[in-house]
C-alpha cells in the first residue's frame, strides 16, 4: 500500500498516525459494494414487523350499526313494493345501507344510485342494473325519484 501526502500535521503520541494516511483498501477477490447497497446497511431496522400495520388498523374509524324500529322499516318495505311494482319504468333510485367491517366492529355507511334489474326476495337482496347487489337487511333509507346527493 501507498502512503498518502499528508496534510495536516499530527502529534507524536496519536495512535494510529502510521494509518491513517494509507489508502482505502481494494479486495482482489470481492467486487466493491455499490453505494446503494451500503446506504441499506444503515437503514432503519423494523423489529415489530407488521406494528405500524396494526396501529393504523387500530385507528381506523367505524361507524356502529343502525338499527331501523318497526315504523322505519315499514316505510322501507313500502318503498320496495312501489321499486318492484314499477321495476320495468327503469326508475333511478338512490339506497343508503350498512356495510359491516370485517376486521373490527361496526362499519361504514355507503350510499348508491342506479335503476333496480329485480328484487330478489329468496336471496334478500336488490339488485342493480349494473350488478351491484344489497341485502335487503342492510338497506337504512331509499330515495325514489330522488336527484343525486
Amino acid at each position: 500500500m501507498k502512503e498518502m501526502n499528508k496534510s495536516v500535521d499530527i502529534e507524536d503520541d496519536f495512535p494510529y498516525k502510521d494509518i491513517l494516511y494509507l489508502e482505502h483498501h481494494t479486495s482482489l477477490n470481492h467486487p466493491r459494494m455499490s453505494l446503494i447497497n451500503r446506504a441499506g446497511q444503515f437503514s432503519p431496522f423494523a423489529a415489530l414487523t407488521g406494528y405500524d400495520d396494526k396501529v393504523k388498523e387500530t385507528a381506523r374509524y367505524t361507524d356502529s350499526e343502525i338499527y331501523l324500529d318497526e315504523e322505519k322499516e315499514e316505510i322501507i318495505r313500502n318503498k320496495l313494493n312501489i321499486i318492484e311494482e314499477n321495476i320495468k319504468n327503469n326508475m333511478e333510485i338512490t339506497i343508503t345501507y350498512f356495510v359491516k367491517d370485517k376486521r373490527k366492529s361496526g362499519g361504514e355507511f355507503k350510499t348508491i344510485s342506479g335503476i333496480v334489474k329485480k328484487i330478489d326476495t329468496f336471496k334478500n337482496e336488490i339488485i342493480f342494473t349494473d350488478k351491484n347487489k344489497i341485502s335487503l337487511d342492510n338497506i337504512i333509507d331509499i330515495c325514489i325519484d330522488c336527484e343525486s346527493l
